[in-house]
């Protein structure tokens, strides 16, 4: 199996993470009742924690269509190499360290491990593009 499905596999684990962190943390402040009911009622704002649980799981949902197409294009294409597998490496591992990061609440080096998942996809796609 081409190491960019294995990565995209271990991408798909890094969602659940991602959708039950911010889940618990949500039901943490709205409590078990929220997260069983129906969830039409208006609820306040989610506390600081929360919210950026929230916030890294939406920026996740936002990368990994790019990281999907890259990856996949990469294996479809026949164009993988050390450099398409790099790519995703480096796209995962940044991933990987965005979510707690981001949940603590460090500002500017979440910035940075955001950059360097980009950086990560435009070497996949390098690689496709100019093999």
């Amino acid at each position: 199996m081409p190491v960019e499905i294995v990565i995209l596999f271990l991408a798909a684990l890094l969602l659940l993470v991602h959708v039950f962190s911010a889940g618990d943390a949500r039901t943490k402040q709205y409590g078990i009742e929220w997260n069983m009911g129906a969830r039409d009622e208006a609820m306040p704002p989610l506390n600081p924690y929360a919210g950026r649980l929230a916030r890294a799981q939406t920026n996740f949902q936002e990368t990994l269509p790019i990281a999907i197409m890259a990856l996949l294009g990469a294996v479809a294409a026949g164009r993988t190499s050390e450099w398409t597998a790099i790519g995703g490496w480096i796209w995962l591992g940044a991933r990987v360290v965005y979510l707690p990061v981001y949940g603590k609440g460090i500002p500017k080096i979440r910035t940075f491990i955001f950059l360097a998942s980009l950086v990560g996809l435009a070497i996949v796609i390098g690689a496709v593009v100019f093999h």
